[in-house]
């Protein structure tokens, strides 16, 4: 197995999300069980997630992970956050689409502000099914900008149009290379920080700053 370069940033950044979260938060839920669910289940994503970050920490440098290099403890012991969370992921990711073929897309009046941003978590989550992702964005940016938050229907849109192999928009999806957290690959970045701004994020440059912060290593190395 060839030594793992790189690791696509895509854990953990419900706290970063939460510092630019433009969503009412008084709004109730009409469907209180399917709210109680999604944050289950969002509690059970974040805890394999925190798994994942406390190893790759202990193991890692700055995201970026030798696997050929690790023993074979180490080895099993990343089989086993890796396994947990793909684990969580599929199971999260069929039952939403069950509530989405039910209810459409779980929105704020539905499920609740917190719900709704569970929702969110969970198929930004789904990378196994880019489908299922890509619809789910269709679903959420047909809606009331009351009903979805806008800075989170930013992220699952940079998400979705990765994974089509275009360019992302806002520059919310980043990897580390070689010790340096850069953006992948992103359309009109000239702009990018006005069409950031329009969503409730914070610019390019202090988002990077986020990052650093919380997951270590520097974009000035």
């Amino acid at each position: 197995m060839k030594p793992t370069t790189t690791i696509v940033l895509v854990l953990g950044l419900g706290g970063l999300l939460a510092l630019a979260d433009d969503t009412p938060k008084s709004m109730p839920a009409k469907e209180p069980e399917l709210q109680r669910e999604l944050l289950w289940r969002a509690k059970a994503d974040q805890e394999a997630r925190d798994d994942w970050v406390r190893w790759m920490k202990d193991h890692g440098s700055n995201g970026v992970m030798n696997l050929a290099a690790l023993g074979k403890e180490e080895r099993a012991g990343f089989e086993k956050v890796a396994a947990k969370m793909n684990g969580v992921d599929a199971d999260n990711t069929k039952w939403l689409k069950g509530v989405v073929e039910m209810h459409g897309w779980p929105a704020n009046t539905l499920a609740g502000t917190d719900g709704a941003d569970a929702a969110w978590l969970l198929v930004q989550h789904a990378d196994a099914d880019p489908k299922f992702q890509r619809r789910c964005l269709d679903l959420m940016s047909k809606l009331p900008k009351k009903e979805v938050s806008q800075s989170k229907l930013a992220y699952l849109t940079d998400r979705v149009l990765l994974a089509e192999g275009k360019k992302q928009l806002y520059g919310t999806q980043f990897h580390s290379v070689d010790g340096k957290w850069k953006v992948r690959p992103l359309e009109d970045e000239a702009n990018v920080d006005k069409r950031r701004a329009q969503v409730g994020l914070p610019t390019l440059a202090e988002y990077t700053k986020l990052i650093e912060q919380q997951y270590g290593g520097s974009s000035k190395k």
